[in-house]
């Protein structure tokens, strides 16, 4: 994607949670870069801006986010 404004990066990117059950899909967290809003990361239904340091970073910082989600989800106490 070419570098612009509302992607100064050149990168235009989704990545996507989703906790799977009998009620259904549900998004648990995504870390997005949607037009005119942004780096930022849905977690439940808060969303709050995230910093862009390099498309590493983000995707250890979003993998490091998943793993904590499915200790909580899913490990006993």
């Amino acid at each position: 994607m070419p570098k612009s404004k509302d992607f100064p990066e050149g990168i235009k990117y989704s990545m996507v949670y989703v906790k799977v059950d009998e009620e259904g899909a549900r998004r648990i967290l995504c870390y997005d870069n949607e037009r005119g809003k942004s780096h930022h990361r849905h977690h439940f239904d808060e969303e709050e801006k995230i910093e862009f340091k390099s498309w590493d970073e983000l995707v250890r910082r979003f993998m490091e986010d998943v793993r904590e989600l499915r200790r909580k989800l899913y490990e006993k106490d």
